[in-house]
């Protein structure tokens, strides 16, 4: 029996050695190797959530944009001798919007819970500016534009996006207390109902509407009593006829979806009419996209409040109920973020983002099908609409920052290395 002489085990080599700090094959690896591992977590940072929210927005602003291009390109030309003027202006509003999406999403829930009464305070100062002196343009009857030279815009979506975050700082600190009406009551009537007051002035009912409800989203998610919610939904209701009926318009606008006429705004006869028109002229395949009738002065505002019948025209059947698929999509997205929080603030904050977009889509989308009268509403992230395109990002970025908040706490609840 041989047995085999035992290992020795050798140093290395003379051509071999290096000093330390000088670059070698096996440093190299262990770089790579590192930049690989940060590369990844880097990845892995954001959640499912985080990306699939993130990629319905970019997809629907990115639609919205040939959409906008094809309804506007006539009414551009009559208006500017160019094509591309309104869609020049949207895409401009648009990389406003996504640099500032992109930020919010970076931002911690604690700068919003120090400074959101300061944010709040300055979006209803500026609105009162419109009521009260020069700068504030009526439009459609209705004083919610503020013009500053060249600018244009709407400070009640500045409004909605601070009011979606009040909610929810305040409604996380009065957790333990919601059942209580009083303590309901207190922050919600004097607050809330002061910002949405100053919008009311202006004679925006549908801003009005769309801010009520998601104001009462935000309760319901809160956790407040059923019962507050109804005496709550009945006040809004009173407050919206008695909106309505102040306004010879607003009247006309009821009148019409009956099949009415309406002597202050003629033109709303024609305008649903058309509307219609061009839904039952796209079929199940639509006419091709730019192939629109309607869009060539027969439909008015077909690049904003009306452009889901330019859709329903060109794409047809189909093309409609992609986008209501993407919403519903936008929709499931919001409540598994919801579910995912484990603090109050961004559930509330959440929930109250998601009524505002998809009620908005609602009202915009049951207007154009003649289902309630019109409002004048654009459709989120679709639409014409510079103001409402860059607080629509903003409000998806806020989400997206607490999608990012969830995916950290999940990774801490399990230990994982941050």
């Amino acid at each position: 029996m041989t047995t085999s002489p035992p290992r020795v085990r050798r140093g290395p080599e003379p051509h071999d050695h290096r000093p330390s700090g000088d670059p070698g094959e096996d440093d190299g690896s262990r770089g790579g190797l590192t930049a690989r591992i940060s590369l990844g977590r880097a990845m892995n940072s954001e959640s499912s959530d985080y990306f699939l929210l993130l990629g319905i927005t970019l997809f629907m602003v990115v639609f919205g944009l040939v959409m906008v291009l094809s309804s506007s390109a006539v009414e551009s030309h009559n208006d500017t001798d160019n094509f591309f003027s309104r869609f020049w202006s949207q895409g401009m509003y648009t990389l406003i919007g996504l640099p500032l999406m992109f930020i919010v999403s970076r931002i911690p829930m604690t700068f919003w819970k120090r400074s959101i009464w300061f944010i709040l305070g300055a979006a209803c100062f500026v609105q009162f500016l419109v009521l009260v002196t020069p700068l504030g343009v009526e439009i459609g009857g209705n004083r919610n534009w503020i013009r500053v030279g060249g600018f244009v815009g709407q400070p009640s979506e500045a409004i909605k996006i601070a009011l979606v975050i009040w909610l929810g700082v305040v409604l996380s600190r009065k957790q333990d207390l919601l059942d209580d009406w009083r303590h309901v009551a207190l922050p919600i009537l004097p607050i809330a109902g002061g910002a949405i007051g100053v919008v009311v002035l202006g004679g925006d009912l549908g801003t009005t509407i769309v801010m009520s409800a998601f104001v009462l989203g935000g309760l319901y998610f809160a956790g407040v009593r059923l019962r507050y919610l109804f005496v709550g939904l009945t006040g809004v209701v009173i407050v919206a006829v008695v909106v309505a009926m102040s306004s010879a318009s607003r009247m006309g606008r009821i009148a019409a979806l009956f099949g009415g006429t309406s002597a202050a705004n003629p033109d709303v006869n024609w305008q649903i009419d058309n509307g219609f028109y061009a839904l039952a002229s796209g079929g199940v395949f639509g006419v091709g996209l730019g192939n629109s009738h309607s869009k060539w002065s027969w439909l008015p505002a077909a690049d904003t409040d009306f452009i889901f019948a330019i859709i329903g025209e060109e794409l047809g059947l189909i093309g409609a109920v992609v986008v209501l698929l993407l919403f519903v999509m936008l929709a499931i997205v919001f409540l598994r973020i919801i579910h995912s929080s484990t603090d109050t603030f961004p559930r509330v904050t959440t929930a109250a983002i998601m009524v505002w977009l998809i009620f908005q889509a609602f009202v915009n989308i049951a207007v154009v099908l003649g289902v309630i009268p019109v409002l004048g509403v654009p459709l989120p992230l679709i639409s014409a609409g510079g103001t409402a395109m860059i607080s629509s990002m903003i409000a998806i970025g806020i989400v997206l920052s607490f999608a990012r908040q969830n995916a950290r706490d999940s990774r801490r609840a399990k230990g994982i290395d941050l």
